[in-house]
């Protein structure tokens, strides 16, 4: 049996001689035999019936084998394939069986990584990922390669560093997705003959050089800004073509001009400004003594419309 338990250097399960698995039912039925055969040695007082009854408890005990819901079984009789036993409960025949593997069907994870390879534009990055994978066909994984799980590691970490020198380094950074798709189906290629299938391989990190990383981030930035100055390009003519279009309408209109530009005056002076810098042009324009002289004249208008009726109403009295 391999004992998946034990990791070695790399992560990875390391093998352990092939045994036999005491279960709870195996201990059960080496007690209850060897109860009976302490039984017919007191009866009988035959030391040759004691030792016979315990040989043969521990026979009928390892014949008896127990496998989890998730666990297959590779049973050789004498060497050769015989069955895949499991789950549950199942019999071999003692000395002339062994099962010498018990495999996990469950979905397994494998981390694994690339140090210091170079991408296609010769850049060197580390790059971590993780494999989600499992034993389609126990048989074949046990018969077909040794330690599968190693070969599975080691196959995925050579297809990393493939694809790795095949992909550019903005390729790789822009499009992950794409990278675990084709990831997967080389170490699918690999391990399909081991009776091993990958469900899924995903990219968690790629960390490149601290120089580059400096170059990138200044070049980003360059790029921002390249697109601050076209959008803000865009917008002056943009701008520009509203004042051309409100330039006529002035033109024909002198009086909305000279109110536009009473407008931007009080805009100035209403943000409490203790000076304010009037072009002289402006101020021709504005023709401050007409409109002055016109705003006096209608408040003469108005008082004088006013004071009518109050002397009206006076002289009688």
């Amino acid at each position: 049996m391999v004992e998946e338990n034990e990791r070695g250097p790399l992560g990875l399960p390391t093998r352990k001689a092939a045994g036999s698995r005491v279960s709870p039912v195996t201990m059960t039925v080496f007690l209850l035999l060897a109860a009976a055969s302490l039984l017919a040695w007191r009866a009988s007082g035959d030391w040759r019936v004691l030792a016979a009854g315990l040989l043969g408890s521990a026979l009928a005990a390892s014949s008896v084998k127990v496998a989890n819901q998730w666990e297959r079984v590779v049973v050789l009789r004498l060497g050769r394939f015989k069955c895949l036993a499991g789950p549950g409960l199942f019999l071999i025949i003692p000395i002339v069986d062994e099962t010498p593997m018990w495999i996990d069907m469950r979905i397994r994870t494998t981390f694994f990584a690339a140090e210091k390879t170079l991408t296609r534009d010769n850049v060197p990055v580390n790059v971590d990922a993780v494999m989600f994978w499992m034993v389609g066909d126990p048989m074949r994984a046990a018969l077909e390669v040794e330690e599968y799980q190693r070969a599975v590691f080691w196959a995925a970490q050579t297809a990393l560093r493939d694809i790795i020198g095949k992909t550019e380094l903005g390729a790789m950074l822009a499009g992950r997705e794409q990278l675990d798709e084709e990831l997967k189906r080389m170490i699918d290629e690999r391990t399909g003959s081991w009776g091993v299938e990958v469900r899924s391989v995903e990219i968690r990190d790629v960390m490149i050089p601290t120089e580059l990383q400096d170059a990138m981030s200044r070049e980003a930035q360059a790029e921002r800004e390249r697109r601050a100055r076209i959008i803000l390009g865009t917008a002056e003519l943009e701008i520009a073509d509203k004042f051309s279009q409100a330039s006529r309408k002035y033109h024909d209109n002198p009086e909305a001009f000279s109110l536009r530009a009473m407008n931007i005056l009080y805009e100035g002076l209403k943000e409490k400004a203790s000076l304010v810098i009037v072009p002289s042009a402006m101020v021709h324009s504005l023709d401050p003594g007409s409109i002055l002289g016109y705003v006096t004249a209608l408040e003469r208008r108005a008082t004088q419309a006013t004071a009518a009726p109050a002397e009206a109403g006076a002289g009688p009295a």
